[in-house]
């Protein structure tokens, strides 16, 4: 993919860091570069932070974009992400499985809901600030791989993605590190530089859990049942992902 050819890209903008370094990799590698920032939830009912949490968010991503000279745009896909995300999750609570929101916010609405709103105003592509990255296959498909942080490796949440969705996806964050990403912000002066990564449910944030599903689903009695570690004490690959997890991740373990 040429820079020169001034294909049009849209950034995922969510007022965090990584997006936004993602953006200003993108305007200086010389893409027509415009933002979005997408509004997904409006309740509070059960959240842990402040009402207008979604509108700090937006402030920061509009001064990022203002920063690096990118227009912005504001889409509200709240009623798209209750049916397709929300609905989801009550229903595999209520029927005994633990969903995991994410993966399905992914596929249903960055990459498609979000896609669709982006391509409407001529973007060609859609980058977000996730730590994975994307490789073409020889036979014209699409492969999704690690990012190169063993620490932040966000690959499994794309996990089902489509080729045609994947076609259509960038991850310019994927080949650096965290703390490489924090020093692209800081030297650049961006808003976002010092911001906390966000947790919790996909758009949703930090929730206390029992409330928000007691919001549509009655409390039932139930076995606990936990898993210790010593029943992966025989897996060597358990053993290496954990080896990397409490390593300090530099690019000398990396190579």
């Amino acid at each position: 993919m040429e820079a020169s050819s001034r294909m049009k890209i849209c950034v995922g903008l969510s007022g965090g860091v990584d997006s936004s370094v993602a953006a200003l990799l993108l305007k200086q590698q010389g893409y027509d570069v415009f933002a979005m920032f997408m509004q997904n939830w409006h309740d509070t009912e059960g959240t842990l932070h402040g009402d207008c949490e979604w509108e700090e968010d937006r402030f920061v991503a509009e001064m990022v974009a203002r920063k690096i000279g990118i227009p912005f745009y504001f889409v509200d896909l709240s009623k798209e992400y209750r049916k397709r995300v929300v609905d989801y999750m009550f229903a595999e609570y209520e029927a005994g499985r633990t969903p995991n929101p994410d993966v399905l916010c992914n596929r249903e609405i960055k990459f498609d809901a979000f896609l669709k709103a982006a391509e409407n105003l001529g973007a060609e592509m859609v980058a977000t600030g996730h730590f994975c990255r994307k490789t073409a296959n020889p036979d014209g498909t699409f492969s999704l791989l690690e990012g190169i942080d063993p620490g932040k490796d966000q690959s499994y949440f794309l996990c089902q993605l489509s080729q045609e969705q994947l076609s259509k996806a960038l991850f310019p964050v994927g080949e650096l590190l965290k703390s490489e990403v924090r020093a692209i912000a800081k030297e650049a002066d961006l808003p976002s530089a010092d911001k906390k990564d966000s947790q919790g449910i996909c758009f949703v944030g930090k929730v206390d859990l029992p409330t928000f599903l007691q919001q549509q689903l009655k409390s039932v009695e139930g076995d606990i049942v936990e898993v210790y570690d010593r029943f992966y004490a025989d897996s060597p690959l358990y053993a290496r992902q954990q080896a990397l997890l409490n390593a300090e991740p530099t690019r000398d373990n990396l190579e």
